[in-house]
């Protein structure tokens, strides 16, 4: 019970510099339910705004009267104390304001919705045509009459602005019908009732067999007795049923079918052997991390599935986070057919009905395993035994915007406050992972082997200098589709990759060279044929495809380059028996589209997946026996420091897809570069001597795991004011930071121009600089002042991308 003296430590729902700091309010008598991680409207100025409790106390240096808080929003904190101090630990190292890392542990829809109200002063002011007897909302008015109007109210004091705080969280609740008489009575009514009343009989009939069975929600009524909301209507107009509302969930593993997942597997020697590792840090209570390096196919979703029922065995809960959505169907089947109604899962597939109630499951503990993806790390989870990070090499894990952070990082954050083991797994570890691995920091568990004891896929590289092409677009080698006819006719399937979508990279005219380029962006427009739009990949605009030069109105257009359309398309001419499924961005844009691919094909209903990288992990299909690959240049052409390891990691990953049953499994990647080392160790799924190669080479270039790094991007509409401010934040730099740390650019980003804004980048290279940190900071202070001049700064701790 709070006192008569407590003061609420709020942060507010303003992310600025000013404002990124605790607030304190007086907590009035009649708010009994405020706690650490309370949701709350508080006044703030003029304003009301909603904020957060991150802390409770009796004392206050604040020498003048605090006002009260207003309300408190949700009956059950959102944020768990864990959370909260979360929030503080990762605005210092990811330079973000709390608030927004704050917001970012909630689903969208608890994000607050504000709304600026005219209200009428007197009573006089009240009876104009303005108000209609309604308070006026002020973003929607736009005639010029009233504004002037509303103005004119305001300064002779006959109107006032206030603000509305809108919680667009909303609960689903249903029907339910419950016996309004005794039981003794509805025979009674039986026989009163004509016999062509079928609706009427089926209902009391039900009532006088079933009564032990109620109450019984509408859908259930409907459903059982083929009763519509009409005849429940007038049974509780008549008194026989009672009728109440209930709260329910939107299930969204509703249709997760969980008949064919096999629940009993006998776990080999490796398998075992990490397992028990794992078990005794859940049964010691241990923040220990585990790297679980194993090849594709080893069985490490198994070890997962055993761990996590360990964890659930000593009553406490786990979290496993998969890098892509498109992974999430097939592991949520299996996690589900273990552990049923305890699952929740959390990732932006789902409507945000659905994602509001699972994650309300989730708070209120009824949920005890989570899977989902990056932003599933903040579940509001509670006595966690287990953290799971599978695929824990890929990028997705990182945010790109703001709050900047990675789930790895903040899942080690967790594990040390709930004292539990963290777990990450992968075929191709990420360099850094493995170097804490070699340091003793990670403590490394290995599965060397297949866990069907099958032999990894037969790798071919194809070398596209040397090859002849299948059909005109210079895509498919001859001997690629015909091992693919081959392997249709024997009824098995293949899955395809092509890491970029679309039909074409741009648009040429062969008269006078013009490229279609993005009017927002420094890059040109991809075709695509589908929808009969050129589309950027960057900002998102859209024209219609040229029938003719919009320079010099010529006719001579060409469409160069390749995507996963122009491929299907190829496909279909060169084998037009061949069932083809697509799967990318623009074909999995529709809630549920992920899942419905994935069980058409593993129902047997296509031939050929073709897709970029989201079906390239993770995916486990039996009758898959050829893997192909359209380019394996694709991402190594990448200006990055990591563009080697990337393309290990994919084709690795990719291969991985073929053989995993009975049936032996064959690769085939193409390539213009077929000796580059990463193109050559992917080839063997050699992850050791890859290790090794790419950590001399990131030795030599004074880059990650050897390095720490931060990128800070300065961009503005105007590419010298961009740059300018650029080289001051450089000299700074300069000035205050010492060799061995290392300071690169400013230089203009590999793609000059995104959403009308220049991007110039500075690399911050170092080991240990305690004066880095405080200056970073600074900047992100001194970035709130310079916005007004149309200057953006950004600042990303370790990233993921620097080009």
């Amino acid at each position: 019970m709070i006192g008569e003296k407590m003061i609420a430590q709020v942060i507010v729902d303003v992310a600025a510099k000013q404002t990124d700091r605790i607030f304190e309010y007086n907590i009035p008598t009649a708010l009994t339910d405020v706690t650490v991680g309370s949701r709350v409207v508080v006044p703030f100025g003029r304003r009301k705004v909603q904020g957060f409790v991150v802390g409770i106390t009796d004392k206050t240096e604040y020498k003048g009267k605090l006002k009260d808080l207003l309300v408190v929003v949700d009956e059950m904190p959102p944020l768990t104390p864990e959370l909260v101090e979360l929030s503080a630990i990762l605005a210092k190292k990811i330079f973000s304001y709390r608030i927004t890392i704050l917001q970012t542990m909630l689903p969208r829809v608890m994000k607050a919705n504000y709304r600026k109200i005219l209200t009428p002063i007197d009573k006089a002011t009240a009876q104009l045509d303005l108000f209609s007897g309604e308070p006026i909302d002020l973003d929607e008015v736009t005639d010029l009459k009233k504004i002037v109007q509303i103005k004119k109210l305001i300064k002779t004091n006959k109107a006032k602005i206030e603000y509305l705080v809108e919680n667009k969280a909303k609960k689903k609740e249903e029907f339910v019908y419950q016996p309004n008489l005794g039981a003794h009575v509805y025979p009674e009514i039986k026989t009163s009732l004509r016999k062509n009343a079928i609706n009427q009989l089926a209902l009391i009939t039900d009532l006088i067999d079933n009564i032990a069975s109620y109450p019984k929600t509408g859908k259930e009524l409907q459903e059982q007795l083929h009763l519509n909301s009409a005849i429940l209507k007038q049974a509780v107009e008549k008194g026989w049923l009672k009728r109440t509302k209930k709260e329910t969930y939107r299930d969204p593993l509703a249709e997760v079918d969980t008949k064919n997942v096999p629940k009993d597997i006998v776990l080999n020697k490796d398998q075992e052997n990490a397992l028990n590792e794992i078990n005794k840090a859940i049964t010691a209570k241990k923040a220990q991390p585990f790297l679980l390096e194993g090849v594709t196919g080893s069985g490490k979703t198994e070890v997962y599935l055993h761990a996590i029922q360990k964890a659930l065995a000593s009553k406490r809960n786990a979290l496993m986070l998969v890098p892509e959505i498109s992974l999430t169907p097939q592991m949520v089947e299996q996690v589900k057919a273990r552990f049923g109604s305890s699952v929740a899962v959390l990732h932006s597939g789902l409507s945000t009905g659905e994602r509001y109630d699972e994650w309300r499951r989730i708070r209120r503990g009824e949920a005890q395993v989570v899977v989902g993806a990056r932003s599933a790390v903040f579940a509001p989870l509670q006595n966690i035994g287990l953290i799971i990070i599978d695929e824990e090499h890929e990028s997705s894990y990182k945010q790109e915007d703001n709050p900047r952070y990675h789930a790895r990082d903040v899942a080690l954050l967790r594990s040390k406050y709930h004292n539990c083991p963290v777990v990450l797994g992968s075929a191709t570890p990420s360099l850094a992972s493995r170097a804490r691995a070699q340091k003793g920091n990670y403590q490394l568990l290995r599965l060397t082997q297949r866990a069907n004891k099958k032999a990894l896929p037969e790798v071919k590289l194809v070398d596209l200098k040397h090859v002849e092409f299948a059909g005109g677009q210079f895509d498919l080698s001859v001997e690629l589709v015909d091992k693919i006819k081959e392997k249709i006719a024997k009824k098995e399937q293949v899955i395809l990759l092509l890491n970029r979508r679309g039909f074409a990279n741009f648009m040429l005219c062969r008269s006078c060279g013009y490229v279609m380029q993005c009017p927002n962006c420094d890059i040109s427009l991809t075709m695509h044929k589908d929808t009969g739009m050129m589309e950027c990949h960057y900002c998102g605009h859209k024209e219609p495809i040229p029938r003719k030069c919009p320079k010099c109105g010529e006719t001579k257009i060409r469409f160069l380059g390749t995507g996963t359309q122009k491929v299907e398309e190829e496909l279909k001419e060169l084998i037009p028996a061949s069932k083809i499924l697509r799967m990318d961005v623009d074909t999995t844009r529709r809630k549920g589209s992920y899942k419905k691919i994935l069980d058409q094909f593993g129902e047997g209903k296509a031939d050929i997946l073709l897709g970029t990288q989201m079906i390239a992990k993770g995916l486990d299909f039996p009758n898959v026996t050829l893997v192909g690959v359209i380019n394996a240049d694709t991402s190594l052409q990448v200006p990055d420091y990591n563009a080697s390891e990337k393309t290990f990691d994919l084709l690795t990953q990719v291969s991985g897809r073929a053989g995993r049953a009975d049936k032996k499994g064959e690769v085939m990647i193409q390539t213009y570069n077929p000796e580059h080392y990463a193109i050559q160790l992917a080839q063997n799924q050699d992850y050791e001597s890859f290790y090794q190669k790419e950590m001399v080479v990131r030795h030599q270039g004074n880059y990650p795991p050897f390095f720490y790094t931060i990128l800070i991007s300065i961009a503005s509409k105007n590419e010298q004011a961009a740059a300018k401010f650029a080289f001051v934040v450089k000299r700074k730099l300069m000035e205050q930071l010492h060799a061995p740390t290392i300071i690169l650019g400013p230089t203009p980003s590999s793609i000059a121009k995104i959403k009308n804004q220049y991007f110039y980048q500075i690399l911050v290279k170092y080991k240990k600089e305690d004066k880095l940190i405080p200056i970073l900071h600074e900047l992100q202070d001194e970035a709130q002042k310079i916005k007004k001049q149309g200057l953006n700064v950004y600042i990303d701790n370790e990233p993921e991308r620097i080009i």
